[in-house]
């Protein structure tokens, strides 16, 4: 049985080499890419990640890439990581995490992953619907997002700004994402888009925007504080 003293520097030698001292302890940050994670070779798009504390600094990590790019944000709660002019080698698989400027043993657990794909836009954009009541959804509520393409066998992708879905493979023409417990913040525009599954890729151009209204409450409920 190894001895406690091992074991110890066992657990140092390991904290090293992860290049993390200390513990896990913030939540997890939501990272998302403007304006669609589906982007024509030579056009720009910006990863932003999004903690829940100021006064943090934001590592973007590359899947295979050693090196992480590095913002400090002492004020504020998202780190900008603009691409001006996307090449191939910008796609993959990006995650971030952050840790305090004042403490940097204080790390938050890794983001859950976001894909850029790059390529040539060759499909035609797709249809976007919201199947929702007329006039918007009510907080608590629930609305599906239709995307409509004109090829089977594709990946289908929903773009808002500061949310990430997890994209959807479907051999049909469409796909629906769908909404539950509706938040005000889901209010406000969405796009779509499609590519194929496997390299070379092939992509679509961004569907048109449909905006998602969020009441203020129920159709027939009393405002709060009324008799």
């Amino acid at each position: 049985m190894a001895s406690a003293l091992t074991v110890l520097f066992l657990g140092c030698w390991l904290a090293g080499h992860s290049g993390v001292w200390g513990g896990r302890e913030f939540l997890k940050p939501t990272v998302w890419v403007s304006p669609s994670r589906v982007v024509a070779l030579g056009g720009s798009v910006t990863i932003r990640c999004a903690g829940r504390y100021p006064g943090m600094e934001f590592f973007l990590r590359k899947a295979g890439h050693p090196n992480p790019q590095v913002r400090t944000v002492p004020d504020g709660t998202v780190a900008e990581f603009p691409i001006p002019r996307v090449g191939r080698e910008d796609g993959g698989s990006y995650t971030c995490d952050y840790r305090s400027i004042t403490d940097q043993s204080r790390w938050s657990y890794p983001s859950d992953p976001v894909e850029i794909i790059v390529a040539e836009p060759s499909y035609p954009k797709p249809n976007i619907t919201l199947l929702s009541p007329s006039g918007g959804v009510s907080p608590g509520g629930a609305v599906d997002v239709r995307c409509r393409g004109q090829h089977r066998g594709v990946r289908f992708v929903l773009n808002k700004e500061g949310r990430h879905f997890p994209p959807v493979d479907l051999d049909g023409f469409e796909a629906v994402f769908s909404i539950s417990n509706v938040r005000r913040e889901d209010g406000g525009s969405y796009s779509c888009s499609y590519y194929s599954k496997s390299e070379p890729f092939a992509v679509s151009y961004p569907s048109d925007p449909v905006e998602l209204v969020v009441r203020d409450s129920a159709p027939g409920s009393a405002p709060t504080g009324a008799e």
